[in-house]
Protein backbone atom coordinates (compact mmCIF):
# COMPACT_ATOMS: atom_id res chain seq x y z
CA UNK A 1 0.00 0.00 0.00
CA UNK A 2 1.16 2.95 -0.91
CA UNK A 3 0.65 6.35 1.42
CA UNK A 4 0.81 9.81 -0.92
CA UNK A 5 1.28 13.08 1.76
CA UNK A 6 -0.01 15.44 -0.89
CA UNK A 7 -0.73 14.93 -4.55
CA UNK A 8 -3.74 15.34 -7.58
CA UNK A 9 -5.63 11.98 -7.36
CA UNK A 10 -6.28 12.68 -10.77
CA UNK A 11 -2.69 12.09 -11.77
CA UNK A 12 -2.53 9.02 -10.43
CA UNK A 13 -1.31 5.75 -12.45
CA UNK A 14 -3.78 3.97 -11.17
CA UNK A 15 -6.62 2.08 -12.98
CA UNK A 16 -10.06 3.32 -10.69
CA UNK A 17 -9.93 6.01 -8.39
CA UNK A 18 -12.50 6.82 -5.83
CA UNK A 19 -14.61 9.76 -5.67
CA UNK A 20 -16.50 10.34 -1.97
CA UNK A 21 -20.06 10.67 -2.39
CA UNK A 22 -23.33 11.36 -0.92
CA UNK A 23 -26.28 9.33 -1.23
CA UNK A 24 -28.34 12.25 -2.22
CA UNK A 25 -26.90 13.60 -5.80
CA UNK A 26 -25.35 16.90 -4.75
CA UNK A 27 -21.09 17.01 -5.46
CA UNK A 28 -21.09 21.02 -4.45
CA UNK A 29 -17.85 21.47 -2.79
CA UNK A 30 -14.03 19.37 -2.05
CA UNK A 31 -13.19 16.77 -4.02
CA UNK A 32 -16.58 15.65 -5.66
CA UNK A 33 -17.04 19.19 -7.04
CA UNK A 34 -13.98 18.14 -8.87
CA UNK A 35 -14.92 15.27 -10.28
CA UNK A 36 -18.33 16.43 -11.11
CA UNK A 37 -16.45 19.31 -13.62
CA UNK A 38 -14.10 16.50 -14.85
CA UNK A 39 -16.87 14.11 -15.63
CA UNK A 40 -20.32 15.78 -16.21
CA UNK A 41 -21.75 12.63 -17.51
CA UNK A 42 -20.88 10.67 -14.88
CA UNK A 43 -22.58 13.75 -12.15
CA UNK A 44 -25.65 13.03 -14.60
CA UNK A 45 -26.18 9.62 -14.05
CA UNK A 46 -24.84 9.88 -10.42
CA UNK A 47 -27.89 12.21 -9.92
CA UNK A 48 -30.50 10.00 -11.93
CA UNK A 49 -29.25 7.29 -9.82
CA UNK A 50 -29.44 9.13 -6.27
CA UNK A 51 -32.65 10.01 -7.14
CA UNK A 52 -34.19 6.85 -7.91
CA UNK A 53 -32.69 5.79 -4.12
CA UNK A 54 -30.72 3.35 -5.94
CA UNK A 55 -27.01 4.48 -4.27
CA UNK A 56 -26.74 3.92 -0.67
CA UNK A 57 -24.01 3.27 2.32
CA UNK A 58 -22.15 0.37 1.45
CA UNK A 59 -23.32 0.35 -2.31
CA UNK A 60 -20.57 1.18 -4.57
CA UNK A 61 -21.07 2.40 -7.93
CA UNK A 62 -18.50 1.99 -10.70
CA UNK A 63 -18.41 4.01 -13.67
CA UNK A 64 -16.20 3.84 -16.55
CA UNK A 65 -14.89 5.78 -19.02
CA UNK A 66 -12.52 4.93 -21.96
CA UNK A 67 -9.57 5.69 -19.84
CA UNK A 68 -10.49 6.31 -16.17
CA UNK A 69 -12.86 3.95 -13.87
CA UNK A 70 -14.15 5.84 -11.08
CA UNK A 71 -15.82 4.31 -7.83
CA UNK A 72 -17.81 6.14 -6.23
CA UNK A 73 -17.99 5.94 -2.81
CA UNK A 74 -20.87 6.60 -0.37
CA UNK A 75 -18.63 8.01 2.93
CA UNK A 76 -22.42 10.25 3.99
CA UNK A 77 -26.23 9.88 3.27
CA UNK A 78 -26.99 13.53 3.37
CA UNK A 79 -24.44 16.08 1.97
CA UNK A 80 -25.24 18.05 5.52
CA UNK A 81 -24.40 15.46 7.59
CA UNK A 82 -21.19 14.14 9.13
CA UNK A 83 -19.47 10.87 7.77
CA UNK A 84 -19.89 8.00 10.18
CA UNK A 85 -16.89 5.37 10.56
CA UNK A 86 -19.15 2.66 9.99
CA UNK A 87 -19.98 3.99 6.34
CA UNK A 88 -16.65 3.62 5.75
CA UNK A 89 -16.82 -0.06 7.11
CA UNK A 90 -19.68 -0.38 5.21
CA UNK A 91 -18.14 0.81 1.64
CA UNK A 92 -14.61 -0.67 2.61
CA UNK A 93 -16.20 -4.48 3.63
CA UNK A 94 -18.16 -4.20 -0.16
CA UNK A 95 -14.80 -2.70 -1.96
CA UNK A 96 -12.83 -6.27 -0.69
CA UNK A 97 -15.97 -8.11 -1.60
CA UNK A 98 -16.15 -7.02 -5.50
CA UNK A 99 -12.96 -5.62 -6.31
CA UNK A 100 -12.43 -8.59 -8.27
CA UNK A 101 -15.25 -9.52 -9.96
CA UNK A 102 -15.37 -5.77 -11.32
CA UNK A 103 -12.18 -6.38 -12.63
CA UNK A 104 -10.51 -3.58 -10.56
CA UNK A 105 -6.63 -4.01 -11.26
CA UNK A 106 -4.86 -1.14 -8.84
CA UNK A 107 -6.73 1.73 -6.89
CA UNK A 108 -6.09 5.53 -5.93
CA UNK A 109 -7.89 6.36 -2.78
CA UNK A 110 -8.68 10.04 -0.98
CA UNK A 111 -8.41 9.61 2.80
CA UNK A 112 -12.44 8.83 3.55
CA UNK A 113 -15.02 11.07 4.94
CA UNK A 114 -11.89 13.06 6.52
CA UNK A 115 -12.33 16.40 5.71
CA UNK A 116 -15.97 17.74 4.88
CA UNK A 117 -17.18 14.43 6.42
CA UNK A 118 -15.34 15.45 9.81
CA UNK A 119 -13.97 11.98 10.46
CA UNK A 120 -10.08 12.27 12.38
CA UNK A 121 -7.71 11.90 9.45
CA UNK A 122 -5.89 9.42 11.55
CA UNK A 123 -8.88 7.21 12.50
CA UNK A 124 -10.06 7.34 8.74
CA UNK A 125 -6.62 6.62 7.30
CA UNK A 126 -5.95 3.69 10.32
CA UNK A 127 -9.43 2.26 9.45
CA UNK A 128 -8.69 2.02 5.15
CA UNK A 129 -5.23 0.41 6.05
CA UNK A 130 -6.99 -2.18 8.30
CA UNK A 131 -9.61 -3.08 5.21
CA UNK A 132 -7.55 -2.66 2.28
CA UNK A 133 -4.26 -5.22 4.24
CA UNK A 134 -5.38 -7.90 2.64
CA UNK A 135 -5.96 -6.49 -1.01
CA UNK A 136 -4.27 -7.92 -3.64
CA UNK A 137 -3.79 -5.23 -6.25
CA UNK A 138 -1.49 -1.97 -6.04
CA UNK A 139 -3.60 0.74 -3.41
CA UNK A 140 -2.41 4.52 -3.14
CA UNK A 141 -4.36 6.41 -0.60
CA UNK A 142 -3.67 10.41 -1.22
CA UNK A 143 -4.16 11.63 2.56
CA UNK A 144 -4.07 15.12 1.21
CA UNK A 145 -5.17 16.54 -2.21
CA UNK A 146 -3.53 19.50 -4.08
CA UNK A 147 -6.48 21.44 -6.52
CA UNK A 148 -5.07 21.94 -9.81
CA UNK A 149 -3.29 24.92 -11.14
CA UNK A 150 -3.30 26.14 -7.09
CA UNK A 151 -1.16 25.64 -4.43
CA UNK A 152 -4.11 25.43 -1.92
CA UNK A 153 -4.26 21.76 -0.51
CA UNK A 154 -7.18 19.95 1.48
CA UNK A 155 -7.85 17.16 3.01
CA UNK A 156 -9.83 14.66 0.62
CA UNK A 157 -12.90 12.92 0.94
CA UNK A 158 -16.35 13.94 1.36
Amino acid sequence: MNIIEAGDLFESDAQTIVNTVNCMGVMGKGLALNFKNRYPRMFKEYSNICRKGLLDIGRLWLYKTENRWILNFPTKYDWRAPSEIYFLEAGLEKFMLTYRERNITSIAFPLLGASNGGIDPDISLNLMQRYLATCDIPVTIYLKFKAENSGALFLTGL
